[in-house]
């Protein structure tokens, strides 16, 4: 849908009347009001003329003022100096009144950013059953928190042990005879398949026993794969250093001495 298109000023008043009627919806700042205006008319002695005015009269917040009432009721709102920054950035107030405002606010209002954080924690999150360590970090960097800030107010949580990563979480639902049987079929070793569950987070304590199990039932033979896996590979094993190469090779892929030699040596 195309925008209308804006009717241009013709005097001086329209851009004067545009400016109020913007101010009377919400506060904005300078760089914000004079966009708008500019919008409005072409004539820029226009736009300069209304916007000293206006800033001269009280209309117009001047930029560090925008920034403490936006600073504070920012945090009220339980919101980080680096979100606060970042919203001022966005609006065209410049570093210098941002970092002077921030500072002034923290210091009438007594502000401290890891109890801040914390209460913001708190009040998030009565529990984290719905949720991940890494969605927490991400919320929370993004409301202006840093990562010792919500260390912090994690520690300080009481429900902070039952709080799980996306990794626990995925190797808590894990089934490990279907994940032992997909590292198997990729052509992975005994002693690789374990290392990488181990790296997933999930449960090995039955490893062994499940591997016994699944040998017996002809679901896995690790001689078999073996030999398909340096088959696959077409290594030149007619000469002791090609063997050599292979044999690195096999043992990297999680297969132990028995398995490779029967694989290098089909003949014995």
């Amino acid at each position: 849908m195309l925008q209308k298109e804006l009717r241009q000023a013709k005097s001086i008043d329209n851009v004067y009347n545009s400016a109020y009627w913007h101010l009377a919806q919400q506060d904005y700042t300078i760089a914000e009001i004079r966009t708008k205006l500019e919008r409005k008319t072409e004539n820029q002695d226009w736009v300069e003329t209304v916007l000293a005015d206006l800033i001269e009269k009280g209309y117009i917040k001047s930029d560090f003022d925008f920034a403490v009432k936006f600073a504070g009721s920012a945090f009220s709102n339980e919101q980080g100096k680096s979100a606060i920054t970042r919203k001022l950035r966005a609006r065209g107030v410049g570093q210098k009144e941002i970092a002077e405002a921030i500072e002034q606010v923290m210091y009438d209002e007594d502000i401290d950013q890891f109890a801040l954080a914390e209460s913001r924690l708190s009040n998030t999150f009565q529990n984290f059953h719905n949720t991940t360590k890494e969605k927490v970090y991400s919320q929370f960097t993004t409301k202006g928190f840093s990562r010792a800030e919500i260390d912090h107010a994690l520690s300080m949580h009481p429900e902070k042990d039952t709080l799980r990563s996306k990794l626990e979480v995925k190797a808590e639902k894990a089934d490990l005879s279907k994940e032992t049987m997909k590292l198997y079929r990729k052509g992975k070793g005994k002693r690789v398949i374990q290392n990488e569950l181990r790296s997933k987070l999930i449960d090995v304590e039955d490893f062994d026993n499940l591997i016994d199990q699944l040998e017996e039932a002809g679901d896995i033979d690790f001689y078999q794969s073996c030999i398909d896996v340096l088959t696959k590979k077409r290594l030149d094993i007619s000469s002791g250093k090609g063997k050599s190469k292979a044999y690195a090779y096999l043992s990297g892929k999680g297969f132990d001495s028995d398995q490779i030699k029967e694989a290098l040596n089909p003949s014995d």
